[in-house]
């Protein structure tokens, strides 16, 4: 979406209709707008002058920055609307909702008149004709039974399946609760375990109590075990121990390990999972972990030496190498001559605050965490000091209105 002189004001995530009694098409009252902060916004469609396939440009650039609420009686063309399942009132057929088309009036309303269904035949290798046809010409779409029917979420998958995870994070937390699980139900374990780790807490939770506990075990270890340990601590000890009895040994040890220590302290902060190299690895393998496309930036950033087991917890640590450094060296160097065996390193029990220290005085983004008989455990990055350092409810209200300021398209309306 544009403000009229080509500034960015957002994505435009989704369309709201209003759903009315009788059957006539309903009215499309705005869209459903992502700004560069993550929050959501609602932009009328009285604003809109232009409506292309990539994008939408608005007569001005002033938006209104509350946070966008759905109302009764709204629903989410995308979130709701999509795999809804429906009569063709023709021949009484059953069919699923694949596409919705809007068209403007001469009074200057948008509705939606038009909807792309595909016949539900129950053929598992087969699928049904898709026809497009008039809103009046299927039945069941009315609020009370999007609201109460079971829905598929094949087609919403296929939206969310180009967009990162923290922003289907953002998408079903507005989704309403039913929509929510069905979604939920309807993704496979490694996307989950992905949108969870960047859902707000109670959503976390909410979520995870709704999946049985044997698909439950699954999600959390595909987890990263510190996000993984975040959300079990969370939960009453029966749930937690039984989920942790659930998952395979090898994925439970160190979201255990984790558990043992306060959250709000380094052990509790880092992951178990660092790039750790023993002394005769080259400059080539070291590279050739790092980038690995499931690492952070910031773990990514640092490479850590230490005497075999490369596991943590490790055989004793030696030190550890910055990828600049690694950058400089020859493939076939070893790292054992570029360890910087000078830089500190938290003790698991450091405080939040000893942390948030550290980081600011060596200027790092990851940092070793190493016990009293010189093993590392794991390693913190900035990006979970600043989770714990932000408001609880930070991803739910995105950053603050201030950090788009010089963006003239937003600006809050009185």
């Amino acid at each position: 979406m544009f403000g009229p002189d080509g500034e960015s004001v957002g994505k435009v995530r989704d369309v709201v209709a209003g759903l009315r009694l009788d059957r006539q098409p309903p009215r499309v009252l705005g869209m459903v707008v992502e700004l560069i902060t993550r929050r959501r916004i609602f932009v009328p469609m009285l604003r809109v002058t232009s409506l292309e396939a990539n994008a939408v440009t608005l007569a001005t650039g002033m938006v209104n920055l509350r946070h966008f609420h759905q109302r009764p009686n709204e629903v989410m063309v995308l979130g709701e609307l999509l795999d809804a399942r429906v009569s063709v009132t023709s021949d009484d057929s059953s069919a699923v909702v694949v596409d919705a088309g809007m068209e403007q009036t001469r009074t200057r309303d948008w509705l939606i008149t038009k909807l792309a269904v595909r016949e539900r035949t129950g053929r598992l290798s087969r699928r049904g004709p898709l026809q497009v046809l008039p809103w009046d010409a299927v039945t069941g779409l009315g609020f009370a039974e999007i609201s109460a029917q079971p829905q598929g979420a094949q087609q919403l998958l296929a939206v969310f399946d180009t967009m990162r995870a923290v922003d289907v994070a953002s998408a079903l937390h507005e989704l309403p609760v039913k929509r929510r699980y069905e979604v939920a139900d309807a993704m496979d374990d490694e996307r989950l375990a992905d949108v969870l780790e960047e859902l707000p807490e109670e959503d976390q939770k909410d979520l995870l109590t709704h999946l049985n506990e044997d698909r439950a075990a699954d999600v959390l270890e595909a987890m990263n075990p510190d996000d993984a340990a975040d959300l079990l601590a969370e939960l009453p000890d029966f749930d937690k121990d039984r989920l942790l009895s659930l998952m395979e040994p090898e994925e439970s040890a160190p979201v255990r390990r984790l558990l043992a220590y306060s959250h709000d302290t380094a052990g509790g902060l880092m992951t178990p999972e660092p790039v750790v190299l023993t002394p005769d690895a080259t400059v080539a393998e070291a590279l050739a972990r790092v980038r690995n496309p499931d690492l952070t930036p910031a773990m990514a950033s640092m490479v850590f030496v230490a005497r075999p087991p490369q596991a943590t917890p490790t055989g004793r640590y030696l030190g550890c190498v910055h990828i600049q450094r690694l950058l400089r060296e020859a493939p076939f160097d070893l790292v054992a001559g570029m360890v910087d065996h000078h830089l500190g390193s938290l003790s698991p029990n450091a405080s939040l605050g000893e942390v948030t220290r550290y980081f600011a005085a060596y200027n790092l983004v990851v940092a070793p965490v190493v016990d009293d008989q010189e093993h590392l455990l794991g390693a913190v990055s900035v990006d979970d000091v600043l989770d714990h350092l932000l408001p609880d409810d930070w991803r739910e209200s995105g950053l603050p209105e201030t950090a788009v300021t010089s963006e003239s398209a937003v600006t809050s309306e009185s």
